[in-house]
């Protein structure tokens, strides 16, 4: 019992709350981002709603990995909320495709921050057997937020507007930064360094960590799914005869969280690549039913589907992260792995809007090249799962 207070302190607490006001705050606008696209003429644009986001994320990355590991965690996730409270707000000001567009690419810089922060603080406050069961423990919380954002975003453009849907997702990020306020820095003083414009300057070594490759390169073959599915799933919930347009994020989250809830240690105690294969095993079933889906309940059971395949894949793959990382470059490593994220997640939104036109008969394609990387996924893990049971036989 001593030793699980020790891992959950208050500290632990206020970021898993703050995780949740900022994941709500930037998904709660994603069902209704499409069509508010569509009504400015910008229908074949969709697209670029998730890719210009995650572009500018993907950026982001080096500098806040960097950022992180000499000015603090604290402040470069205070930035991420700060730009979700910002550009929230500015949403219902916008009327233009050129200018909708922009704004998206500014937003991504929140996503591109505050999650490498985020991860690396958690690995400064818990200890290295626990981490698997800690990343899954916050992830609850960003899942939380994550499944509520969308059908809160989705109920209040039906009661309201669609302004003062954007107007709340705003509210949500300044209560996230008020939160982080109160955190303790956790990066050793010795690390330290004043901020000053020199910490931009960024060489090849800040970009990429080479000893998260494994990680690096799993995350960006299953992340191509979520791109596809952001950029169809609020068309295709409308083809099904679905009137919530967040509704399947909220199924898939709430079974990411119970798959957290209950299997949180399973890495911990399995290790990470089994945990891995199976949640790639599960994407694969969980896109072809994406793609043969004729009924609202089928589509609701590849729902589930990719959320039990997100909830063992996202915390298993940042505790791994870590587990290959250095600890004075854990910033580094983290941000390398959520690089390889925001550009799975960019490339799948442009393959997916690209191959869609508005045509629901070519939705089918992007779910199937989907499952076919997470295959290609799923068998590279076996190969590193074989190359490792090499080396313990060896030794």
């Amino acid at each position: 019992m001593e030793q699980q207070s020790s891992i959950y302190t208050t500290q632990f607490w206020l970021l898993c709350i703050s995780n949740f006001l900022f994941s709500a705050s930037f998904q709660m606008m994603i069902p209704e981002l499409p069509d508010y696209l569509k009504d400015m003429g910008g229908k074949e644009y969709i697209g670029y709603i998730i890719a210009l986001f995650t572009l500018t994320a993907g950026f982001a990355r080096p500098f806040s990995g960097k950022l992180t590991d000499t000015i603090g965690r604290v402040p470069i996730m205070a930035f991420g909320s700060l730009v979700c409270f910002v550009c929230s707000g500015i949403y219902p000001f916008i009327h233009t495709v050129f200018g909708f567009l922009l704004l998206r690419f500014f937003h991504g810089f929140s996503t591109g921050t505050k999650p490498t922060a985020t991860a690396a603080y958690v690995a400064d406050i818990i200890p290295e057997d626990r981490r698997g069961e800690a990343q899954g423990m916050l992830g609850i919380f960003t899942a939380t937020g994550m499944s509520l954002g969308p059908t809160i975003g989705s109920y209040l453009v039906g009661i309201t507007s669609l302004n003062f849907m954007f107007f709340t997702s705003s509210v949500f990020a300044l209560f996230s930064i008020l939160i982080l306020l109160s955190m303790k820095e956790t990066l050793p003083p010795t690390l330290k360094q004043p901020f000053s414009l020199k910490l931009f300057k960024i060489g090849w070594a800040d970009i990429f960590e080479p000893r998260v490759l494994p990680a690096f390169l799993v995350m960006l073959l299953v992340s191509f799914s979520s791109g596809v599915l952001l950029t169809l799933v609020p068309d295709q919930t409308k083809t099904l005869g679905m009137t919530n347009k967040g509704i399947f994020f909220t199924i898939y989250t709430i079974a990411s969280l119970l798959v957290r809830l209950f299997f949180n240690k399973s890495s911990d105690r399995l290790g990470r690549i089994p945990i891995m294969m199976v949640s790639s095993g599960i994407l694969i079933i969980s896109m072809i039913l994406c793609a043969i889906a004729d009924s609202a309940w089928l589509f609701v059971v590849a729902s589930v589907l990719f959320g039990f395949s997100w909830g063992f894949n996202t915390p298993t793959l940042m505790a791994w992260t870590v587990d290959l990382s250095h600890e004075d470059y854990r910033g580094r490593a983290v941000a390398t792995t959520y690089i390889a994220l925001e550009a799975g997640i960019g490339i799948g939104a442009l393959v997916a809007g690209y191959l869609y036109q508005g045509l629901a008969e070519n939705m089918a394609i992007s779910y199937y090249l989907s499952a076919l990387l997470a295959l290609i996924s799923l068998v590279y893990l076996w190969v590193k799962l074989q190359q490792r049971n090499v080396t313990v036989l060896e030794n």
